[in-house]
């Protein structure tokens, strides 16, 4: 089973064509505007119409309304929801059945209590990324480079596809699979020169190290 490697926060030409072409399953889009890697509808359509079916379109919002989902569809056409808020199960729902697109829900994790809302959400998503737990001061959940406790998921028994993300980067994401055992990786901030700048090398680079650790899938 290969993993999927998903490129977050793409805002330019050039950096999410060298995520294509090095081979990202999942390319993000980034809809929050306290984020550096916020795009505008404009943006959001030109990059969409460029991945061409390439990789799968993952719209992320936080705590977004029906409005602001329907606009983010209509110029984006994205392939899934990614979900970073503190929606509720009742909302993942509602937003599949209105909008008729996969959901991707994030759950930041700190400890093991954290799970506690896992199999509520498992029953309605279709898939579940696990981030770390922002601090109390951030103005954003996600993107902010930090390492969670991966042996919180260690003996995950989830039957749906689950991802990992937080502070990833070249040098650790094999121990990260490792350690999880997920299905696929996620990064943002661990290939950026600044916040919000992707480095094309940087891109490559962490592709070509998730990609090495496939043999880590064999059970």
């Amino acid at each position: 089973m290969s993993l999927i490697v998903k490129i977050c926060g793409l805002s330019t030409r050039e950096t999410l064509d060298v995520a294509l072409d090095a081979g990202a399953d999942m390319v993000g889009f980034v809809f929050f505007p306290p984020s550096p890697r916020h795009l505008s509808l404009e943006t959001a359509r030109a990059l969409g119409k460029q991945v061409k079916r390439r990789a799968s379109k993952v719209a992320l919002t936080v705590d977004a309304d029906d409005a602001t989902f329907a606009n983010i569809v209509e110029a984006l056409q994205p392939d899934m929801l990614q979900l970073h808020g503190t929606e509720s199960v009742a909302r993942l729902r509602d937003l599949k059945q209105k909008f008729g697109l996969p959901v991707m829900k994030v759950l930041a994790v700190e400890a093991t209590a954290d799970l506690a809302s896992l199999p509520g959400y498992a029953a309605v998503a279709d898939r579940i990324l696990f981030d770390a737990r922002a601090p109390k001061e951030a103005t954003r959940p996600g993107g902010l480079g930090e390492v969670f406790d991966w042996r919180v998921l260690e003996n995950l028994d989830l039957k749906l596809p689950f991802m990992v993300s937080g502070g990833l980067n070249v040098g650790n994401v094999a121990e990260a699979v490792r350690v999880t055992r997920a299905g696929g990786v996620d990064v943002s901030s661990g290939v950026e020169r600044t916040p919000g700048l992707k480095d094309p090398e940087m891109i490559r680079a962490f592709i070509r190290a998730a990609r090495a650790t496939e043999e880590l899938m064999v059970r």
